[in-house]
């Protein structure tokens, strides 16, 4: 019975020791509201942008992972790439956005590379841009030159009508496959299967429409004009190359070394001896994925630490204000210590305002910014961009939790200096 009396009295009294200062902390906050408040804003601008920051970040990368799913999780690409330059290079990168044109990249070497072991099925395909028309409407869309066999491997299927055949391709035949937004555009609610569109300056027959994509890959796809590659290449751009052909794996488990096999197939093809002199790059669905997920992160963490930088400022202020605070309450910390109050309850009474300040300004941040995530995600997918609703609780915990280590941090010094006063000199100060 007395160890229950001496175990009840001793959680009093610790409770005490910890609930005293709070109750005297929130009467100090609730007595200079202002203050309080502009010390909170800082903190929930900051709290709020990383947060923003890190959904927007997962709602980014979960669209972009999704685009590329599009197109199977079994597939190898291979595009050209300007040689003396690695593939994912900024070099690289440059030259081709400079309109260096690799032209060496043929029809033939997809269909050689589709002859190996572990490949089941290949497409190729061109890009170009142009003006499409029909009585009086226009539009500007991307066109896609790809062999007849996309629509089968890939996962973009056709609404209405039918794509276009082997023979079609071969023979240079003028359709077209249109995406759902750009048959609104020039046709609106009419029946649009067999009519006809200009592409530039020459008549093609409507002979598909697409089921709605969205957006991605930086364009809508739902405006993209699809077109047999050989079509393309001939009657629209007056070329024999192309830009990439993708192949479909039989065992996606073998992707390593198919993707080798790959290399040494274009090489001889290319008379290469030099990978150095690589005039194609082969890009896995692993190695694809893998750069989104770098590419994303980094930009996610780079723009949570810019945001963090805010948080840093508004520690700064809690220290400005926490020290002004003592100064206030010196004769009143003389008073308490003079009957009594020992060090660590002068020193928790000031932690206690900080934590009590960061901890508001990181629960009205996370509420500001999963609010304004949310937003923006249903404002992007107005707009085609269909992110997605992604929380990050990674960022949740980054935010409130450096709140609070910030307000612990910059709380430390004005705290200990108000624990460390002398009751008799703090008693003259006024």
């Amino acid at each position: 019975m007395n160890k229950i009396i001496v175990f009840l009295l001793s959680c009093f009294i610790v409770f005490m020791t910890f609930f005293s200062p709070l109750k005297i902390a929130y009467r100090a906050l609730k007595a200079h509201k202002v203050r309080s408040a502009l010390t909170v804003l800082g903190l929930l601008i900051g709290v709020s942008s990383i947060i923003i920051v890190m959904n927007m970040g997962q709602g980014i990368k979960g669209f972009v992972l999704k685009q590329v799913e599009i197109f199977g999780s079994d597939f190898i690409q291979v595009e050209v790439k300007v040689p003396s330059t690695a593939k994912n290079s900024s070099a690289n990168a440059m030259n081709m956005a400079q309109g260096v044109t690799i032209t060496t990249m043929k029809t033939d070497d997809a269909e050689a590379v589709g002859k190996l072991p572990n490949i089941r099925g290949y497409y190729a395909g061109q890009m170009g841009q142009a003006i499409l028309s029909r009585a009086g409407e226009t539009k500007t869309a991307i066109l896609w030159g790809v062999s007849e066999t996309f629509f089968q491997l890939s996962k973009i299927k056709i609404a209405s009508g039918r794509e276009y055949t082997l023979e079609e391709d071969r023979s240079e035949t003028r359709v077209v496959v249109l995406g759902n937004t750009l048959k609104e555009k020039l046709f609106g609610n009419d029946d649009v299967l067999g009519q006809w569109v200009k592409i530039g300056n020459k008549n093609f027959r409507v002979i598909g429409i697409l089921e709605k994509q969205g957006t991605g890959s930086f364009y809508d796809m739902d405006s993209v004009a699809y077109l047999p590659l050989r079509t393309l290449q001939k009657q629209v751009m007056g070329v024999d190359y192309i830009m990439y052909f993708t192949v479909y794996m039989k065992d996606k488990n073998l992707a390593a070394q198919t993707a080798v096999n790959i290399e040494e197939t274009m090489r001889a093809r290319h008379k290469i001896t030099d990978p150095k002199k690589d005039d194609f790059a082969v890009t896995t669905t692993e190695e694809a994925m893998g750069m989104i997920n770098v590419i994303t992160g980094g930009i996610t963490l780079l723009l949570a630490a810019i945001a963090g930088i805010s948080l840093l400022v508004g520690g700064v202020g809690i220290m400005n204000i926490m020290y002004v605070s003592v100064l206030e309450r010196t004769y009143e910390i003389g008073l308490r210590k003079s009957v009594g109050a020992t060090k660590s309850n002068i020193l928790w009474q000031f932690l206690w305002e900080a934590i009590f300040l960061t901890f508001m300004g990181g629960l009205i941040g996370v509420i500001i910014g999963t609010l304004v995530s949310f937003g923006a995600f249903f404002a992007a997918k107005s707009f085609g961009f269909d992110f997605g609703l992604k929380f990050s609780w990674p960022g949740l915990i980054l935010g409130v939790g450096f709140s609070v280590i910030t307000g612990l941090i910059f709380g430390v010094y004005p705290a200990r200096r108000a624990a460390n006063l002398d009751p008799v000199e703090a008693l003259r100060y006024e």
